[in-house]
């Protein structure tokens, strides 16, 4: 199909152009490839080794969650000339989304490890500027058994700090760097959060509000949306599509 005609449904599925992001997001094209498009590769980040990686699969388009510009108005020299002049020699185009793909209610980051992880989801929370990303619902069971089934499901240890009931019932997913909305979800009576990351003053606010915080890494936590709109896009337009996995050790 039309490269123009994929971004343009690509665009109206994710709401990409209404959706609030960061401003070095950049969501949408980022770089135009060749004009038509039979095969197209996912992978989590922007990098080197993915761009080398969609050019040697002869993809026309590579779907990323982490773009190009998140360090904003910057030269293109060095690893930034290298990266698009990459793209552009291989006729590949990136198309690049970010908090719209992770608060997506079908293809999102944060639904869909919340139904891997086997809960319930039953509303929304942890907002950016009106519009929601995460995702809290219900499980009945022991905190090791989610830990057990996040280690299974992230293909690695997790960490976590295990400041809240031993048996957890109400759980928010936020995918990536989501440990910043804790305290709203305790404000939310939830015990437990599952995110990616987090930064230092973290652990105490866990400590603190007696919350379970669920560290499953930031790579890892975001690995299901691209994967999932591949393949969303793969079925309903005949296109071949892969899923380059790529782990950053983060």
């Amino acid at each position: 199909m039309r490269q123009a005609a994929l971004v343009e449904y690509l665009d109206r599925l994710l709401g990409v152009p209404q959706h609030p992001d960061y401003p070095t997001a950049l969501n949408g094209l980022q770089v135009e490839g060749t004009r038509d498009v039979s095969r197209i590769c996912a992978a989590v980040d922007a990098s080197d080794v993915a761009i080398e990686a969609a050019v040697a699969a002869d993809a026309h388009l590579l779907i990323v969650h982490h773009g190009l510009f998140w360090e904003g108005l910057r030269p293109l020299t060095g690893r930034r000339r290298r990266k698009v002049a990459r793209l552009i020699q291989g006729e590949l185009g990136l198309y690049s989304a970010h908090l719209p793909l992770d608060g997506h209610p079908e293809v999102g980051n944060c639904i869909l490890l919340a139904r891997a992880l086997g809960i319930e989801p039953k509303g929304r929370f942890a907002s950016f500027q009106g519009h929601n990303i995460g995702w809290w619902g219900e499980l009945d069971a022991d905190l090791s058994e989610l830990i057990d089934r996040a280690q299974t499901l992230l293909g690695g240890p997790v960490r976590v700090l295990g400041n809240g009931p031993a048996r957890v019932e109400r759980i928010g997913v936020v995918t990536g760097s989501g440990a910043s909305f804790l305290e709203e979800t305790a404000q939310l009576g939830l015990d437990t959060l599952v995110t990616g990351e987090g930064a230092h003053h973290t652990a105490i606010d866990a400590a603190e509000l007696r919350m379970n915080l669920v560290l499953g890494g930031h790579y890892a936590t975001e690995t299901f949306g691209v994967r999932a709109l591949a393949e969303h896009v793969g079925e309903r337009f005949g296109l071949e599509q892969h899923f380059l996995n790529l782990p950053t050790g983060t």
